[in-house]
């Protein structure tokens, strides 16, 4: 299968520290993707190297066999690599219908023109209709952001991310700040992503790392120390040591 993105011996030097080394790894069309690591790991670095904050020291980024690695955020995200944050960005006066419209009208050029005169657009509506309902947000469509529960609130991130038609998704910590209660909303919400989009997962809720990824890459003082599959990854001796610890211990007692 032909990777649709891969980075090749991502690096990134602050004066005489490493923080990221060496980093290559692949994803084909409709990978499910968890890079995991402990604080400190280098993750949020390899985010913004990806997604084009900021430059690397060495090594490319390869987007459906493009080079973008000289790509600013901007057009990297026009050419399908789109993120989320770990902190949410919304506009609590703004409904979820709102957010989504004015993505959708931001991808098509359209966004300077008056939001309302597109929210009755059947075209229009029917995109923020059909990604809302896959994130089960439509009964909270049109209730202003600040009055729905924190976790609808990262759902809707994830929305505004579809909405710019990704072809690659980096969810960086879709769970953080949610209550355990509202997990399985997120969980829900990531099994009804389209089929075809790679997406690739940095979270530190374990239990919904091994539930979602088919993949696990494991990042430890900037460089992978473990890449292959869920089943396997609670077991290597590495991972152990540099960030499972008695997670994986219970895991292989269970």
């Amino acid at each position: 299968m032909s990777d649709l993105f891969r980075v090749e011996g991502l690096t990134k030097n602050f004066g005489g520290l490493a923080v990221s080394r060496n980093i290559s790894l692949s994803m084909p069309a409709g990978e499910r993707l968890a890079l995991i690591g402990p604080n400190g790991a280098g993750k949020t670095t390899f985010v913004n190297l990806v997604t084009g904050q900021i430059r690397p020291s060495a090594g490319r980024v390869v987007l459906n066999g493009e080079d973008v690695t000289r790509f600013g955020a901007v057009p990297r995200v026009r050419k399908g690599l789109v993120r989320t944050f770990q902190v949410t960005r919304l506009f609590s006066q703004m409904t979820p219908e709102e957010h989504v419209t004015l993505t959708v009208l931001q991808r098509e050029g359209k966004a300077t023109r008056i939001l309302s005169r597109f929210t009755g657009n059947s075209e229009v509506s029917g995109e923020v209709e059909s990604i809302l309902s896959t994130l089960g947000l439509l009964d909270v469509a049109r209730r202003r952001v600040g009055e729905i529960a924190y976790g609808q609130q990262r759902l809707l991130e994830i929305g505004i991310a579809l909405a710019l038609q990704p072809k690659v998704l980096l969810l960086d910590e879709p769970a953080a700040g949610v209550p355990s209660s509202d997990t399985p909303r997120i969980e829900q919400a990531l099994e009804r992503l389209p089929p075809s989009l790679a997406v690739l997962m940095i979270e530190h809720d374990m239990d919904l790392v091994f539930r979602f990824a088919k993949r696990v890459v494991v990042l430890a003082a900037g460089e992978i120390i473990f890449e292959g599959m869920p089943s396997d990854v609670a077991a290597n001796e590495k991972v152990r040591e540099a960030y499972l610890g008695n997670y994986a211990h219970a895991r292989s007692v269970a």
